[in-house]
């Protein structure tokens, strides 16, 4: 019972996932990992700069710029 709850759990965070992608238009590799950095922050965040430092942020700092 647990697996099948946790998989359909992820098949609609998946989703959700999906959505906010095609909602973006420029730049939307940068963007979306943004957002995951900040999702994934341990704190407050007080730039942009700051979240490239974050793990789930895969590029170069410049991205944020």
């Amino acid at each position: 019972m647990h697996h099948a709850r946790d998989a359909a759990a992820s098949r609609e965070l998946s989703g959700v996932r999906q959505e906010f992608y095609r909602c973006l238009t420029r730049r939307a590799d940068a963007l979306f990992e943004l957002s995951d950095a900040v999702l994934c922050g341990d704190g407050p965040v007080r730039s942009i700069a700051e979240l490239s430092l974050a793990g789930e942020h895969r590029r170069g700092h410049g991205s944020g710029y």
